[in-house]
Order: C-alpha cells, then sequence, then structure tokens
C-alpha cells in the first residue's frame, strides 16, 4: 500500500537552519501550517520553531494543540464565530480588507486579550509587484483578491492596528524578496513607520532551506527592517521547513501499452495526493527500488538501493505514471528506466512531505496512502493508516 514517509532528521535539519537564520536576524520563523501539519512530526520542528501561521481557526486551533509558541492568523476572511474564538488563542490576526476591519474592530479592541495586549491586530497589503512565474500562486496578478493595494491605505482609519502583512513569494529566493520589499517600502513604508506598528510578517514563500538560498543577503534585509522601522519581523515558511523531508512510495499495479505509450498505473494519484504535480505544474524525481542502484531520494530506507528514473527515451524503458482513477489528466508525467517495469515494483516520488499530506483527497475512492515516520536510527513506524471508514466517514 502506498506510503507518506518523512524523516524527522531531515526536519530537524532544516528546522535548525531556520533558527540558526532567526537568531542572527533577530526575525522570528513560524511554521506554516498550509505546507506542512503532520503533527505526529512536529517533534523535529518544535524546539526550533516560534509558532505557526494559520490561515484560520481550524489550523489556529492545531497550532495551539500540538505546536505552542507564536500563532499568527491570516484569513482572506473570518465569520464573526471563528474571530471570537480566534480571538483566544491567536497573538496576531491580520485582515484582508479595511470593509472586514471595521466590521469587527471594536469587538477585537474590547477583547480582554486585545486590552491586555495579548492579541495585536494587523493588515495584508499588496504590493502590487509581482516576482512569480505561476499565475495561480501570485497574488498580485492583476485582480488579486489578496492583500490591500495602496490606493485603499490613502485615507483609511488605521486607528487599532498595530501591523502590517505581506505574501507575494512562492519558492522564491533572497533576491525576490529584498526585490518585492523596496515596492512594499515605496507604498507603505510611511505606515510601517508609523509609532502604533509593532510587527511586520513578510509571508512565506522563502526557498531558506534550500542550498543556493542567499541567507546572508536574508540576513542582512532582515536586520535592515528592524533597524529602521523598530518593529518585531516575522517570516512564515512553509516549505522551507519540510523541503526534502519525505517521499510517496507507490506501487506498480499493471503495465501496458496503449496507442504508442508504455503506461504503469501506480496506486497513488496526481490529483488526490500531490496535486502540485498538476497545479504548478511540476516534474518530481522519480526513482525505482532497485539492486545496485546509486540513486538517492530525500528519505532512504535503510538496505534499500535506488535507481533514478530519467527523461523519456534517456534510458531503455520508457513509461507514462499514471492514476488508478477515471480523471484522464490524472498522469504524473513520462519517465524512462533502466528495465521493464512490472507489477509489485516500488516507486519512489521524491520530495513529497510539503503540500501534499495538507491537499489530499479521497477522489474516486482511490484508499489515502497511509502515514509514516523515519527515526534517526533507521527506524520507522506507522501513524496513520487511514481505512474505508474515513472515506466514508467524510461524506456525510
Amino acid at each position: 500500500m502506498a506510503d507518506f514517509l518523512i524523516s524527522l532528521p531531515a526536519l530537524e535539519k532544516n528546522a535548525r537552519l531556520l533558527h540558526d537564520t532567526g537568531v542572527r536576524s533577530g526575525a522570528r520563523m513560524l511554521l506554516a501550517l498550509k505546507a506542512f501539519s503532520t503533527t505526529s512530526a512536529f517533534e523535529a520542528i518544535r524546539p526550533w520553531c516560534d509558532g505557526c501561521c494559520a490561515s484560520g481557526l481550524y489550523e489556529a486551533r492545531l497550532a495551539a494543540r500540538h505546536m505552542g509558541g507564536h500563532i499568527a492568523v491570516f484569513s482572506p476572511a473570518y465569520q464573526e464565530a471563528e474571530l471570537q474564538e480566534l480571538l483566544d488563542i491567536a497573538h496576531h490576526i491580520d485582515f484582508n480588507s479595511i470593509p472586514q476591519w471595521m466590521r469587527y474592530r471594536e469587538m477585537c479592541l474590547a477583547h480582554p486579550r486585545a486590552i491586555r495586549g495579548e492579541v495585536l491586530f494587523g493588515l495584508r497589503v499588496n504590493p502590487c509587484h509581482s516576482t512569480g512565474h505561476t499565475a495561480i500562486y501570485d497574488p498580485c496578478v492583476p485582480g488579486s483578491r489578496l492583500g490591500i493595494p495602496p490606493e485603499q491605505l490613502k485615507d483609511a482609519d488605521l486607528s487599532g492596528l498595530s501591523g502590517l502583512h505581506f505574501h507575494t513569494l512562492c519558492e522564491q529566493g533572497a533576491e525576490e524578496l529584498i526585490e518585492t520589499f523596496r515596492a512594499f517600502e515605496q507604498h507603505f513604508g510611511h505606515l510601517l513607520a508609523a509609532p502604533t506598528m509593532r510587527y511586520f510578517n513578510l509571508g512565506g514563500g522563502h526557498w531558506i532551506t534550500k542550498p543556493f538560498y542567499h541567507r546572508k543577503a536574508l540576513i542582512s534585509l532582515l536586520q535592515e527592517i528592524r533597524g529602521t522601522y523598530d518593529v518585531e519581523v516575522f517570516l512564515e515558511p512553509g516549505e522551507a521547513w519540510a523541503i526534502h523531508t519525505g517521499v510517496l512510495r507507490a506501487t506498480v499495479l499493471d503495465v501496458f501499452e496503449s496507442l504508442g505509450y508504455h503506461h504503469a498505473i501506480l496506486d497513488v494519484s496526481a490529483s488526490a495526493h500531490m496535486p502540485d504535480v498538476l497545479e504548478m505544474p511540476y516534474r518530481p524525481d522519480v526513482y525505482v527500488l532497485h539492486p545496485g542502484g546509486t540513486g538517492t531520494p530525500a528519505v532512504c530506507i535503510p538496505g534499500e538501493q535506488y535507481h533514478q528514473a530519467g527523461e523519456p527515451g534517456e534510458q531503455a524503458h520508457t513509461y507514462r505514471l499514471g492514476a488508478p482513477t477515471c480523471l484522464a489528466g490524472d498522469v504524473i508525467g513520462d519517465f524512462s528506466f533502466p528495465a521493464p517495469l512490472h507489477p509489485g515494483d516500488t516507486i519512489i516520488l521524491d520530495d513529497m512531505a510539503h503540500y501534499t499530506i495538507v491537499k489530499t483527497t479521497h477522489f474516486n475512492g482511490v484508499p489515502h496512502p497511509s502515514i509514516s515516520i523515519l527515526h534517526a536510527d533507521g527506524s520507522q513506524h506507522t501513524v496513520r493508516q487511514l481505512q474505508y471508514a474515513d472515506f466514508e466517514h467524510r461524506l456525510g
């Protein structure tokens, strides 16, 4: 059966690097739960993490129950009942529009925790400066609903607000963040300089744990912001905590030829289990369990050997890896292997810890992969084995 396998040592390695970046810059590093929320693996992150950013009430509850620390919340819109509960557990609550803030301002500022300064309120702004390449992940595209554009803040009543927040990056480096901050500063720097401002959140999308990331440049920028504006600075990376920490292990169910293509059907689905493969789209690294192989996926089980798949035609046998669903486009991609694939072969889809488990579905009733943890001593154990009852229960 398919299995998400997550490495605690790999998670801790990322967490230590992010913690070090926070210490050196004076910024606070939050885990974006929208990217990675596997609570059974939080033990590797918790000692090095300042808290979590949540996209709403449920993630905020998860943070309070399983992580602790600082809880920052942003949602494009709040319902009154959820906001009332958030006031009891969050430390920062950021609003996406002036009308929503005005609607709830009196309720928020009258809360006992707000009066004591335990929960602060801010606005998400839109610097109107795109650096991304995929429109679905770019909050600065024309017509974006995320963040308040500059012209709407010219005469706005900002009383009661203590922070500003932008989030525009997706899998990008320090250079794009610096460029975006300069655009932010041009539009909103005077607001951040106000004596009432106490925090500034630069959002997520930072590839801080990638080998090529320019961490010195990031640290310099964060130190500059803290020194210039005298505010507490937060970053909320998601992928950076979990990148290269997990794989999805799949099994070949069938192999056949059709219309000139050789197909291998796996027991996993791009649509249901790793939707970013279709949404970005992107091509994951793929390995096959193969004696004598020299490939090294992000998470390796002691004693196993792997061979990395190549581009179509690069190796002797090319297959289109597909899912056991009725969606015609539910295809992972075309890959070549050194030997023919057979039913029962193990395929490893690399780097599948982030934006996978948090986005999975039971589309078509395809069984959900189990979730397992790999420890430093090489031992592993399954922390969740989803069954038919899980599928039926969520359907009402």
